[in-house]
């Protein structure tokens, strides 16, 4: 089975992109960078089996594609063969990348604005006040798994679980909405909270700052 293509406009963006970096004396690190970006990609490709790249062109998104290829062979034996902490490092931004995209992805700011009928700058507030959980990705701003939302505002007991949470960072309180937990019955955190067993989960949150704080 083919695995999926770039639209027409996706091609166009793409060209768009390589044409303004292209251009003298426009974004030269960005250039440098894109062809050194580029030329990886080629000898990786030139060296992947049909069946990795059937696999990382299946990705959902074009970072996507490239973690899969990363993580295969010969992807990961490139990495590493220069620099030994590579595969290290891939793991736990597969793992990071895994824990993002569970349970519905994850939501802009605006996206967020939107539905909760907020300014931006509400939600922001929001968020600094331990009140919603957001993950900070650099220049791109936070993102906010989409879990939290339900129909007319946020999860029940989402609050009182930050807040015993509070002293983690944001990556350890997705990690612990989204893993299973053995202090609960069954499952997560996450679907504990949907059967309504807060109390449950609330326990579970303070033997996990017991357990995991650093």
């Amino acid at each position: 089975m083919l695995a999926p293509d770039l639209t027409d406009e996706q091609d166009d963006e793409v060209e768009e992109i390589l044409r303004e970096l292209g251009r003298t004396g426009k974004q030269p690190l960005r250039w440098v960078f894109a062809r050194r970006a580029l030329r990886a990609v080629a000898h990786l490709s030139r060296r992947m089996e049909e069946p990795s790249l059937q696999e990382a062109v299946s990705a959902p998104s074009d970072y996507g594609v490239l973690l899969t290829a990363l993580e295969a062979e010969p992807g990961l034996s490139l990495l590493t063969r220069d620099d030994p902490l590579a595969g290290a490092r891939l793991r736990g931004l597969s793992a990071r990348q895994d824990l993002l995209s569970r349970e519905g992805g994850t939501l802009g700011v605006q996206e967020v604005a939107n539905l909760l009928q907020l300014s931006r700058q509400a939600v922001h507030k929001r968020h600094r006040a331990g009140r919603l959980l957001a993950i900070d990705c650099g220049r791109h701003g936070y993102v906010y798994p989409a879990w939290q939302f339900v129909p007319g505002g946020v999860l029940p007991g989402l609050e009182e679980v930050l807040e015993a949470l509070a002293d983690h960072d944001s990556w350890m309180q997705l990690a612990f909405f989204v893993t299973e937990n053995d202090a609960l019955e069954s499952g997560t955190p996450l679907e504990a909270l949907r059967r309504h067993e807060l109390p449950a989960v609330l326990r579970a949150a303070r033997l996990y700052g017991e357990h995991a704080a650093p």
